[in-house]
């Protein structure tokens, strides 16, 4: 299993460190971070398990998962598995258990529109509530499909078009299989792999991690060829500024989708983001991990 490392500590988003107090006056001011301008940056976010696949898309243009082969084997394991099993493995109800089980038993390829729907219009839940993209206009989704990528336990890495049917597999999921305990030991490498095969593509070495601790453990920041930049989102609560889960994971969305709409290209224009209340705060901030308050109403 991949160890959690300090690197990966410290530069994954800001979900898990809920609780944690930011005085709402410092003295110790950071300056946003001289990042050298980019040409791209790639945006990270992790899935979401609450789906919708009973709206119809409002477009049909879709692409296939680069990774669907190694999907193929994860669920040619699970459709083996009882919806028990399945609950049990996944910490679940047992109609979920069972309906995950269905799923898994009907899952074929070749994925088509109607069965299966593209990534960023089937997630729901808080990031893609923020994410908005139901709204986004065709050259938001082009800009989207070559500068966002959504973390997968089931798929790995999906753009925001490629086609998916409905899962539930979180990818802190200690699944035995044949490369290990759980999900992180199965997808290796390959998950890096597809990262810095798209920052090639874009000629950029920037990421902008969006992602829980969960879903970046499965990415190695050692062979990752970028910079990686973790926002941070917080909300005053009396004298100081804490990360509020709830509030943090739609703050996410909404940066993902500012990013998409303005086709943000240059990691140093971050602070301009502002959003629902949100502001960049140099207080706040440190390298590589700038901090964006709202204050209480």
């Amino acid at each position: 299993m991949q160890n959690v490392s300090a690197f990966q500590r410290v530069y994954s988003s800001a979900d898990h460190n809920e609780g944690n107090n930011y005085p709402a006056s410092s003295a110790n001011t950071t300056p946003f971070p001289q990042y050298e301008s980019t040409r791209a940056m790639l945006t990270l976010l992790s899935p979401a398990k609450t789906l919708d696949f009973e709206t119809p898309p409002k477009t049909k243009t879709a692409t296939t998962p680069t990774l669907l082969d190694e999907s193929e084997k994860l669920v040619d394991q699970l459709r083996d598995m009882t919806g028990p099993q399945l609950s049990a493995l996944m910490g679940i109800s047992g109609r979920l258990g069972s309906l995950n089980r269905n799923r898994y038993a009907q899952w074929a390829t070749p994925f088509k529109l109607g069965d299966a729907k593209q990534a960023v219009l089937a997630f729901r839940g808080d990031v893609y509530q923020g994410l908005d993209a139901d709204t986004f206009s065709a050259d938001d989704l082009k800009f989207a499909q070559k500068h966002l990528r959504i973390l997968s336990g089931l798929y790995g890495v999906l753009r925001p078009m490629d086609l998916m049917l409905p899962y539930r597999l979180e990818m802190g999921t200690k699944l035995p299989n044949d490369r290990g305990s759980n999900l992180y030991e199965f997808w290796g490498d390959r998950i890096t792999e597809q990262l810095n095969k798209q920052l090639r593509s874009l000629k950029s070495s920037t990421v902008i991690n969006l992602a829980s601790v969960e879903y970046f453990k499965s990415v190695n920041p050692g062979t990752l060829k970028a910079d990686i930049i973790a926002p941070v989102f917080l909300d005053q609560k009396g004298s100081n500024y804490k990360i509020v889960s709830f509030y943090a994971k739609k703050a996410r969305g909404y940066m993902s989708s500012w990013i998409i709409r303005n086709a943000v290209d240059d990691a140093k224009k971050l602070k301009k983001f502002k959003a629902e209340g949100y502001r960049y705060s140099a207080e706040h901030s440190s390298p590589d991990r700038p901090a964006f308050i709202r204050d209480a109403k």
